[in-house]
């Protein structure tokens, strides 16, 4: 691509979808047709660069209308924002569902990740591109884990255009109005179906060709997916914390989640104050759930503290670990309580806007929260004064576009600023310099979930849930060689085998795989590992965020190893030399070892634990610094190469 203004205009249809989100432009020096006025003064320059965050919903705007970005469109979205060229081209290649260069309005994603490849994801990719063909206007992509794990094998297929109606129906959310109130001009809250919408989403798990075929040709068509209930085989127990409104409680429904002890907590946090909100949740012990387990209150104090403002709060929805699949079962199940939660962050820290950063990838996630927060707002629970108590506080979606590296808080930042979404070095930290050089708290969707038993029940009753250093409930994604698998709520210090017991474990267990891509495996005979943060980190693996993935003796473990290291070469960012050439050099190694093992494979073994240790070592952030580490584990504890 030619990385200048030259002579490519965009269409009349990528014009319109670019104005749709920025407005006309004012002057030809943002793209309209040139006058007089143009020649005699340039103005707005300060206030276009000020939006530069624009960029990724621009570049969202002409993928969801058209289904790829030309480089007329593209120069058209730089001279509205006053972005560079080059910059912006860096951004739009920087994501997987984005393509610079002309493909169908169809595209089909297949997932091939781990818990996929080992429901057959190959096979099925290759029925599909063999029935469809080159000639069916659909073009069939591989795609890295989409957060569907419970109903491996997945794929997921969106088809751009603007007439296009989604196809994730829901027949609660269009008797309210559906996302956004009623359609335009019909006055009767038709919802979604009477929407002029611009582009359709089918998910279909489990995927066979006959209906990863039907969602990719006609996904306007496709039936729903399941509802989100059915990944939490414990629906319905009384003792459930944290899921104990998925399934019982209409998701849509603002009335039945007040019903159901909905805006309790928030209510709670304005009589408390916000240093006491920090206080509790810190006498709480709640830490990070997203696998660093950070204290939470520390990190609020930290953000509260700050003396420049404006503060921030960002909620990393954009869950991209292999095998992890909790934060969508939360949002796509109970929307309101993340609306509520972000509230009450929010409050504490002295935030007056949040963003929720939210994986592509999730299409009625979106729908159930854009629909969740147009009602809070509109009931006075979000915006200029929060159940009349003057305080002021608004939420943003923004959408992930496929990068697994944008689940690291400081690369999520960047992603929101319209830059690549590469991670910062620390110092200084998100509560100082943060979104937009401006304190920041930013937590996962499950993390600020557990805010609200913290207020209901008080920090003393939830800490006496688990253990002393791990309290309260945890959340656990099973997969894999199961039974049940899907969502799991249990106190930390259950064992890892209580859990696979409630989820019923096949016969032949070969592994266990705790904490996805950047854990590690466990041998059958540990399963009284106790799923803590310290109980992993003795038994010298890692909780992480919760995954756990079962395999029996008929998943080939070379071929989940090379996948591991194909993911994270796919996905590093590139920034550091260690994770760039490290994880190239894992993935060449570990196809040279495939058929091999014992004397033959020493030499690859060796080079492998030396580039693991580079990139531990050296790496900027946790992708390349967790990179070896499923691959280390399953040489020294699985003898996968013996």
């Amino acid at each position: 691509m030619d990385l200048r203004f030259g002579d490519s205009k965009p269409t009349d249809e990528e014009r319109a979808a670019v104005d749709a989100l920025l407005g006309p432009p004012e002057s030809s020096w943002e793209g309209a047709d040139r006058s007089d006025a143009d020649l005699r003064w340039a103005r707005g320059g300060r206030e276009a660069r000020d939006r530069r965050d624009q960029l990724l919903p621009a570049l969202h705007a002409l993928n969801d209308r058209v289904g790829w970005i030309s480089e007329g469109a593209l120069d058209y979205v730089c001279r509205r924002l006053t972005v560079p060229p080059a910059e912006a081209y860096g951004v739009a290649t920087f994501y997987a569902m984005f393509s610079v260069r002309p493909r169908p309005a169809t595209v089909l994603h297949v997932c091939t990740d781990l818990a996929c490849t080992a429901a057959g994801a190959s096979e099925l990719c290759a029925a599909v591109e063999a029935r469809l063909g080159l000639e069916s206007g659909v073009k069939v992509e591989r795609s890295p884990c989409l957060g569907l794990c419970e109903r491996a094998p997945a794929c997921l297929a969106i088809r751009a255009g603007e007439s296009a109606r989604p196809a994730l129906e829901d027949e609660a959310v269009q008797a309210e109005g559906g996302p956004g109130g009623a359609a335009p001009g019909d006055g009767k809250g038709k919802g979604r179906r009477g929407r002029n919408t611009l582009h359709a989403t089918a998910v279909c798990a489990p995927a066979t060709p006959d209906r990863a075929i039907a969602a990719a040709t006609a996904p306007e068509t496709a039936p729903a997916e399941p509802a989100p209930e059915t990944a939490v085989p414990q629906t319905g127990t009384p003792a459930l914390t944290l899921l104990h409104r998925i399934g019982t409680v209409d998701p849509t429904s603002l009335d039945d989640y007040r019903a159901h002890g909905g805006y309790t907590a928030l209510r709670r946090a304005f009589a408390l104050g916000p240093a006491a909100v920090i206080r509790e949740v810190t006498d709480a012990g709640l830490v990070g759930r997203g696998g660093a387990a950070f204290p939470t209150g520390r990190k609020w104090q930290a953000t509260a503290a700050q003396p420049d403002h404006p503060h921030y709060l960002v909620c990393n929805a954009d869950e991209s670990e292999p095998g992890t699949f909790k934060d969508r079962v939360l949002m796509e199940g109970d929307p309101y309580a993340l609306v509520e939660a972000m509230t009450v962050a929010a409050y504490a820290t002295g935030a007056h806007r949040g963003y929720l950063y939210l994986r592509g990838e999730y299409p009625r996630a979106l729908a159930r929260l854009t629909h969740a927060i147009e009602q809070a707002r509109t009931r006075g629970l979000l915006g200029d004064d929060v159940l009349g108590q003057g305080y002021a506080f608004d939420i943003e979606i923004r959408r992930g576009a496929g990068a697994y590296i944008c689940g690291e808080e400081t690369a999520l930042f960047n992603s929101i600023e319209g830059h690549r979404g590469e991670p910062r070095s620390k110092p200084p930290f998100p509560v100082e310099k943060g979104l937009f050089g401006k304190p920041t708290v930013e937590n996962n969707v499950e993390t600020l979930v557990n805010v609200l038993p913290i207020l209901t029940m008080g920090a003393e009753a939830y800490a006496a849930v688990g253990t002393p250093t791990s309290t309260g409930p945890k959340l656990f994604c099973v997969s894999g060689s199961v039974a049940r698998p899907g969502v799991y709520e249990l106190p930390f210090g259950a064992t890892l085998g209580e859990l696979l017991a409630l989820a019923g474990v096949r016969d032949n267990l070969r592994a266990v795989l705790l904490g996805g891509a950047a854990g590690g495996f466990v041998r059958p005979d540990e399963l009284d590992i106790p799923l803590t943060f310290e109980g992993t980190r003795e038994a010298g693996t890692t909780l992480g965020s919760g995954v756990v993935m079962a395999f029996d003796d008929t998943v080939p473990l070379p071929r989940l190893l090379l996948r591991i290291a194909e993911f994270f070469r796919d996905e590093s960012c590139g920034q550091c030399v260690p994770c760039r050439v490290g994880t190239v050099r894992q993935e060449e190694a570990l196809h040279r070892i495939a058929d091999r093992t014992g004397a033959a494979a020493a030499d690859d073994i060796a080079l492998l634990r030396e580039v693991g240790r580079a990139m531990r070592d050296a790496s900027i952030c946790g992708l390349g610094q967790t990179a070896w580490n499923a691959v280390e584990s399953a040489i020294d504890r699985l003898g996968a190469y013996e």
